[in-house]
């Protein structure tokens, strides 16, 4: 079809040209006529596609009824001979209801039609609930912190990450585009060129976390794959989001080698819920408030160069102590046992005593090093913890 709208168009062209202009010889003829009948032709084809783009997407008909799909994508009934009006002339709140219940991909493709929607596509306030769905709970401070140095350390502006190689739509439209020097102007009348949306806006954060480019900090529970040596322990990493699987990937930091962990379900990934480095020793500061029965997460490290981990337990009785709550003095020692359940009576990892007046990292090469406490008020932590508690105790 493209073809004989190429011939067509061609010999008409041709022929105004021949009918318009004093006789050439035929040589000359046709060397002033086809860059006429060329450019002519190329720019017919520039409006022609143009016009095709746009009332795909902005002219609709008045609409009966409007329903979204599963892929929340408009689904218009036509009616043949009813007047044409451009999804622009809708009310501004009518407009923004609408954008509000497009998915993040429905607001991609809705930002590629003209700068208009662009603008309103990419504001921060339509992101904003699309990254508290599904990224509040792992977005804390900490990857705050590193976003920020990744936007303050960017040279120029980019598409976020965003692989260039794959690109828009628009570029896939371009590498098919019949005559790739071209590019037609494809901004709602806008003479103006097109620019990438911001780096710090919410979009680019969202989309940066959706394709894995950024790597952020978290906190992962059961390290390598709930490897035996690290249950019910919180380690930090950097990680990155994996859109095909739905699942993560790890980095953890350690002396002399990186390791890095796959297939990471979200339920083992937390916030870091405080900002002790993982090197630096935490200040404790409810050592005073614990009492037998009290959650707690400890650091741990099992030698001074190794950053710590955050191990779960429960506050215990002393030795001293029948574990009766009506004569229990327990709270009102210097003294204070921790237990982790995780391990076998007999385990040099069962039990562990700590001074609540003088605490500080102690312990040795061959047990390792506890260092600062903090105590679980949260229901939500502790049943998280409960949760990743193997079925068996550890030998």
């Amino acid at each position: 079809m493209l073809l004989f709208f190429v011939s067509c168009f061609s010999f008409i062209l041709i022929s105004r040209s021949m009918s318009c202009k004093p006789l050439l010889p035929m040589r000359n003829r046709l060397i002033l006529s086809f860059p006429i009948a060329w450019g002519q032709l190329s720019s017919f084809f520039m409006s022609f596609f143009h016009r095709i783009k746009l009332n795909q997407v902005l002219m609709m008909k008045p609409l009966k009824k409007m329903t979204t799909g599963p892929s929340q994508v408009l689904q218009v009934q036509d009616f043949p001979g009813e007047e044409k009006f451009s999804l622009l002339d809708l009310p501004e709140l009518t407009l923004d209801c609408i954008l509000e219940r497009l998915s993040p991909a429905g607001l991609c493709s809705m930002a590629e039609v003209c700068s208009s929607m662009r603008e309103k596509c990419r504001s921060d306030h339509l992101w904003e609930k699309h990254m508290k769905q599904k990224w509040n709970r792992l977005i804390g401070d900490a990857a705050t912190r590193e976003w920020q140095c990744q936007l303050a350390s960017r040279k120029r502006p980019s598409l976020c990450g965003l692989d260039r190689r794959n690109g828009f739509k628009k570029d896939l439209l371009f590498r098919v585009w019949p005559f790739t020097w071209m590019r037609p102007n494809l901004e709602c009348g806008s003479n103006k060129p097109r620019s990438d949306f911001p780096v710090d806006s919410i979009m680019c954060l969202y989309l940066s976390l959706e394709n894995g480019k950024f790597w952020f900090p978290a906190q992962v529970y059961n390290r390598e794959n709930g490897h035996s040596g690290f249950m019910l322990s919180c380690y930090d990493a950097h990680v990155s989001y994996d859109s095909r699987t739905d699942t993560f990937q790890a980095r953890y930091s350690s002396p002399g080698r990186r390791t890095v962990e796959e297939n990471i379900p979200w339920d083992r990934l937390r916030a870091p819920p405080i900002s002790t480095p993982p090197h630096e020793l935490h200040n404790s500061d409810c050592l005073n408030d614990l009492r037998p029965g009290d959650h707690i997460e400890i650091q741990w490290r099992k030698s001074k160069e190794f950053p710590y981990g955050w191990w779960y337990g429960v506050v215990g009785h002393l030795e001293s102590c029948d574990g009766n709550g009506d004569h229990c003095r327990c709270h009102y020692s210097d003294n204070m046992m921790l237990e982790f359940n995780q391990y076998p009576f007999d385990s040099r990892w069962r039990r562990t005593i700590i001074n609540r007046k003088e605490h500080k990292e102690a312990g040795t090469e061959g047990n390792g090093f506890y260092g600062g406490i903090r105590k679980l008020y949260a229901n939500e932590e502790i049943s998280t913890w409960k949760g990743l508690r193997p079925s068996h105790v550890m030998e």
